[in-house]
C-alpha cells in the first residue's frame, strides 16, 4: 500500500511539474553568430542561463557583472559549456549611475555592433544607490534605463535588434507615486512595495521605449521569468529564506526554466508587431490597467531622464 501511494504521490508531482511549474520552453533554433548580445547579471541564476544559451547559438555574449570574481568565473564556465570563446565579462554595477556611463564608454569604443540587450539584473532588498534612490528602484530600473538610452544608437546601428526588459507578475501590486518612488525603504513592508513598484517601472518603461523606437527596426519586450528558485532573495528576512530554501526546490522554477521567456523574445522570429507587450511562459499576456497607462509610462520617461541626468 505504502509504494503504491508513494507512487501516485510522486506520478503527480510529475504532472504538476511539467504542467505547471516548469513552464513552456523556447522552441526556436535561431542562430546567433555574428551578433553581440548584453545580459546583465549573468553571472548567476535566470541571466546566467538567459547568457548560457545566448553563447550555444554562436553569439559574442558580454557578461555586464558588479563582482569581478563572479563575473570572470561566469564567463569562464560559459566558454567551456558552451564551446563559444566570445563570451566575455564587463564591469557594471547598477547601483552607481557613473559606473553604467564607463560601462556604456568602454563597451561602444569596444564593439561594434550590439543586437539583444538583455536586462535581467534584479536587486530585492535595502540600501541605497550611489546616488542615494532607492536601490531597488535604482537597479531594477534607474541604471537599465540609463543602460539602454546610452546604448540606443548603437542598437539602432545594428537592426534589426532586441531589447528585453526582465520584470515581474509582481508588478500587479505595483503603484508609481513620483513624490517617493526613488525613496529609500525604511521597512520590509517598504521593501516587498518597492519591489512590485520597480517591476512595473520595467513594463511600463519598456511600452514607453517601444512607441519611441516605432520604425527604428529596434524592438522591446518585458517578460515575467515565473516564480524562480534564484539568490534575488538573499537580502530577505531570514525566516522567508529557510522557507525558501526548504521547499523551493520542490516548487520553485530553476533558473534554466526561468529563462525560457526572456530567450524566446531574444530569438523567436515574428513576434516583432508585439514590441512593447509582456510576455509570460513564452507568449505574449495582457496587463491590468495600471501597467498599459501611457501617460504614466510617458512620466515616468521624463522622471528618469531628470535623475540620470539625460534631460536637456
Amino acid at each position: 500500500m505504502v509504494p503504491l501511494l508513494c507512487g501516485v504521490i510522486v506520478g503527480a508531482y510529475i504532472l504538476i511539474y511539467y504542467n505547471f511549474i516548469r513552464g513552456k520552453q523556447c522552441k526556436s533554433d535561431a542562430s546567433l553568430k555574428g551578433k553581440t548580445v548584453i545580459v546583465t547579471g549573468a553571472n548567476i541564476g535566470i541571466g546566467r542561463m538567459t547568457a548560457l544559451d545566448m553563447a550555444r547559438r554562436g553569439a559574442r555574449v558580454i557578461l555586464a557583472c558588479r563582482v569581478k570574481e563572479t563575473g570572470e568565473a561566469a564567463a569562464y564556465d560559459i566558454r567551456n559549456l558552451s564551446g563559444n570563446n566570445q563570451v566575455l565579462f564587463m564591469k557594471l554595477d547598477l547601483a552607481s549611475l557613473d559606473s553604467v556611463r564607463s560601462f556604456c564608454k568602454a563597451f561602444l569604443s569596444a564593439e561594434p555592433r550590439l543586437d539583444i540587450l538583455i536586462n535581467n539584473a534584479g536587486y530585492h532588498g535595502a540600501g541605497k544607490t550611489e546616488e542615494g534612490y532607492n536601490k531597488v528602484f535604482g537597479v531594477n530600473h534607474l541604471g537599465h534605463f540609463l543602460l539602454t538610452c546610452l546604448l540606443l544608437d548603437r542598437l539602432k546601428q545594428s537592426t534589426p535588434s532586441r531589447i528585453v526588459v526582465l520584470a515581474s507578475y509582481a508588478h500587479n501590486w505595483g503603484n508609481i507615486d513620483f513624490n517617493k518612488i526613488s525613496s529609500p525603504a525604511e521597512s520590509i513592508s517598504d521593501t516587498l512595495q518597492s519591489y512590485s513598484d520597480s517591476k512595473l517601472c520595467n513594463i511600463l518603461f519598456a511600452r514607453e521605449l517601444a512607441n519611441r523606437l516605432q520604425g527604428t527596426g529596434v524592438t522591446c519586450y518585458s517578460v515575467h521569468p515565473g516564480i524562480v528558485y534564484t539568490s534575488i532573495g538573499r537580502n530577505m528576512p531570514s525566516w522567508i529564506k529557510a522557507l525558501v530554501i526548504t521547499f523551493g526546490w520542490l516548487f520553485l522554477r530553476t533558473s534554466r526554466d526561468g529563462a525560457q521567456t526572456s530567450i524566446y523574445c531574444a530569438v523567436q522570429e515574428g513576434i516583432e508587431m508585439y514590441s512593447g507587450r509582456y510576455f509570460d511562459n513564452c507568449q505574449v499576456r495582457e496587463v491590468q490597467p495600471q501597467a498599459r497607462d501611457d501617460a504614466v509610462a510617458k512620466k515616468l520617461w521624463e522622471a528618469s531622464e531628470r535623475m540620470t541626468g539625460l534631460a536637456s
